[in-house]
Protein backbone atom coordinates (compact mmCIF):
# COMPACT_ATOMS: atom_id res chain seq x y z
CA UNK A 1 0.00 0.00 0.00
CA UNK A 2 1.32 3.46 -0.84
CA UNK A 3 1.41 6.58 1.31
CA UNK A 4 -1.99 8.29 1.12
CA UNK A 5 -1.73 11.09 3.66
CA UNK A 6 0.91 13.68 4.38
CA UNK A 7 1.13 15.13 7.87
CA UNK A 8 3.17 18.31 7.96
CA UNK A 9 3.82 20.80 10.70
CA UNK A 10 5.58 24.12 11.03
CA UNK A 11 8.08 22.88 13.61
CA UNK A 12 9.00 19.85 15.69
CA UNK A 13 7.37 21.53 18.69
CA UNK A 14 4.00 20.71 17.04
CA UNK A 15 4.74 16.97 16.97
CA UNK A 16 3.10 16.22 20.33
CA UNK A 17 -0.19 17.50 18.85
CA UNK A 18 0.17 16.10 15.32
CA UNK A 19 1.04 12.62 16.60
CA UNK A 20 -2.69 12.14 17.29
CA UNK A 21 -3.39 12.12 13.53
CA UNK A 22 -0.60 9.60 12.98
CA UNK A 23 -2.09 7.38 15.68
CA UNK A 24 -5.45 7.40 13.88
CA UNK A 25 -3.80 6.31 10.63
CA UNK A 26 -2.00 3.50 12.43
CA UNK A 27 -5.35 2.38 13.92
CA UNK A 28 -7.01 2.37 10.48
CA UNK A 29 -4.04 0.86 8.63
CA UNK A 30 -3.46 3.90 6.44
CA UNK A 31 0.03 4.63 5.19
CA UNK A 32 1.20 8.17 5.94
CA UNK A 33 4.29 10.32 6.01
CA UNK A 34 5.16 13.00 8.54
CA UNK A 35 7.65 15.83 8.32
CA UNK A 36 8.38 19.45 9.20
CA UNK A 37 7.64 22.04 6.53
CA UNK A 38 7.76 25.66 7.62
CA UNK A 39 5.93 28.25 5.53
CA UNK A 40 8.21 30.99 6.90
CA UNK A 41 11.58 29.31 7.45
CA UNK A 42 11.59 26.90 4.49
CA UNK A 43 9.24 28.34 1.84
CA UNK A 44 10.96 26.50 -1.03
CA UNK A 45 10.51 23.19 0.83
CA UNK A 46 6.83 24.05 1.33
CA UNK A 47 6.33 24.85 -2.37
CA UNK A 48 8.10 21.65 -3.43
CA UNK A 49 6.13 19.52 -0.97
CA UNK A 50 2.78 20.95 -2.05
CA UNK A 51 3.55 20.82 -5.79
CA UNK A 52 4.76 17.20 -5.68
CA UNK A 53 2.23 15.74 -3.19
CA UNK A 54 -0.45 14.64 -5.67
CA UNK A 55 2.10 13.26 -8.11
CA UNK A 56 3.59 11.16 -5.32
CA UNK A 57 0.18 9.59 -4.67
CA UNK A 58 -0.96 11.53 -1.63
CA UNK A 59 -4.73 11.98 -1.36
CA UNK A 60 -4.97 14.35 1.64
CA UNK A 61 -2.61 16.69 3.48
CA UNK A 62 -2.95 17.55 7.15
CA UNK A 63 -1.04 20.71 8.05
CA UNK A 64 -0.59 21.79 11.64
CA UNK A 65 0.66 25.24 12.50
CA UNK A 66 0.76 27.64 15.41
CA UNK A 67 1.08 31.40 15.68
CA UNK A 68 0.57 33.02 12.28
CA UNK A 69 -0.30 29.53 10.96
CA UNK A 70 0.23 30.19 7.27
CA UNK A 71 1.26 26.63 6.40
CA UNK A 72 -2.20 25.09 5.73
CA UNK A 73 -3.41 27.97 3.59
CA UNK A 74 -0.22 28.32 1.60
CA UNK A 75 -0.12 24.58 0.91
CA UNK A 76 -3.80 24.68 -0.12
CA UNK A 77 -3.02 27.51 -2.54
CA UNK A 78 -0.48 25.31 -4.32
CA UNK A 79 -2.02 21.81 -4.38
CA UNK A 80 -5.30 20.42 -5.69
CA UNK A 81 -5.47 17.97 -2.77
CA UNK A 82 -7.77 18.56 0.18
CA UNK A 83 -5.90 20.23 3.03
CA UNK A 84 -6.99 19.90 6.63
CA UNK A 85 -5.60 22.58 8.92
CA UNK A 86 -4.88 21.95 12.58
CA UNK A 87 -4.49 25.15 14.55
CA UNK A 88 -1.85 24.60 17.24
CA UNK A 89 -1.65 26.58 20.45
CA UNK A 90 2.03 27.45 20.43
CA UNK A 91 4.23 29.12 23.01
CA UNK A 92 3.90 32.50 21.28
CA UNK A 93 0.19 32.09 20.63
CA UNK A 94 -2.58 34.47 21.54
CA UNK A 95 -4.43 31.71 23.38
CA UNK A 96 -4.65 29.82 20.07
CA UNK A 97 -6.92 32.37 18.42
CA UNK A 98 -4.22 33.59 16.04
CA UNK A 99 -3.78 30.06 14.69
CA UNK A 100 -7.50 29.36 14.50
CA UNK A 101 -8.28 32.55 12.60
CA UNK A 102 -5.27 32.25 10.28
CA UNK A 103 -6.41 28.82 9.14
CA UNK A 104 -10.16 29.44 9.24
CA UNK A 105 -10.30 32.77 7.41
CA UNK A 106 -9.17 31.62 3.96
CA UNK A 107 -10.21 33.65 0.93
CA UNK A 108 -12.78 32.23 -1.48
CA UNK A 109 -11.17 29.81 -3.89
CA UNK A 110 -8.60 28.44 -1.42
CA UNK A 111 -10.52 26.16 0.95
CA UNK A 112 -8.90 24.62 4.02
CA UNK A 113 -10.90 22.29 6.22
CA UNK A 114 -10.25 23.40 9.78
CA UNK A 115 -10.58 21.39 12.98
CA UNK A 116 -10.58 22.62 16.56
CA UNK A 117 -7.49 23.89 18.35
CA UNK A 118 -4.97 21.05 18.84
CA UNK A 119 -7.48 18.56 17.35
CA UNK A 120 -5.13 16.52 15.14
CA UNK A 121 -7.14 13.41 16.03
CA UNK A 122 -10.20 14.92 14.34
CA UNK A 123 -8.04 15.89 11.37
CA UNK A 124 -6.99 12.27 11.09
CA UNK A 125 -10.58 11.08 11.29
CA UNK A 126 -11.68 13.60 8.66
CA UNK A 127 -8.91 12.36 6.37
CA UNK A 128 -10.13 8.78 6.93
CA UNK A 129 -13.64 9.85 5.96
CA UNK A 130 -12.34 11.56 2.82
CA UNK A 131 -10.37 8.45 1.84
CA UNK A 132 -13.31 6.19 2.61
CA UNK A 133 -15.39 7.78 -0.16
CA UNK A 134 -13.31 5.69 -2.59
CA UNK A 135 -12.66 2.66 -0.35
CA UNK A 136 -15.59 0.61 0.91
CA UNK A 137 -13.45 -1.43 3.33
CA UNK A 138 -12.18 1.78 4.90
CA UNK A 139 -15.74 3.13 5.05
CA UNK A 140 -16.74 0.00 6.96
CA UNK A 141 -13.88 0.52 9.42
CA UNK A 142 -15.00 4.12 9.88
CA UNK A 143 -18.57 2.99 10.55
CA UNK A 144 -17.30 0.48 13.11
CA UNK A 145 -15.28 3.24 14.79
CA UNK A 146 -18.38 5.43 15.05
CA UNK A 147 -20.46 2.49 16.30
CA UNK A 148 -17.92 1.95 19.09
CA UNK A 149 -18.16 5.62 20.08
CA UNK A 150 -21.96 5.32 20.21
CA UNK A 151 -21.75 2.15 22.33
CA UNK A 152 -19.43 3.83 24.83
CA UNK A 153 -21.85 6.73 25.26
CA UNK A 154 -24.81 4.37 25.63
CA UNK A 155 -22.93 2.30 28.23
CA UNK A 156 -22.07 5.45 30.19
CA UNK A 157 -25.67 6.63 30.04
CA UNK A 158 -26.92 3.25 31.27
CA UNK A 159 -24.44 3.32 34.18
CA UNK A 160 -25.43 6.85 35.15
CA UNK A 161 -29.14 6.19 34.91
CA UNK A 162 -28.65 3.21 37.19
Amino acid sequence: MSVQVGIIMGSKSDLHIMQDAADIFKEFGIEFEMTVVSAHRTPDRMFDYAKQAAGRGLKVIIAGAGGAAHLPGMVASITVLPVIGVPVKSSNSIDGWDSILSILQMPNGIPVATVALNAAKNAGLLAVQILSTADSALAEKMQNYKDELRKKVEETATEMEG
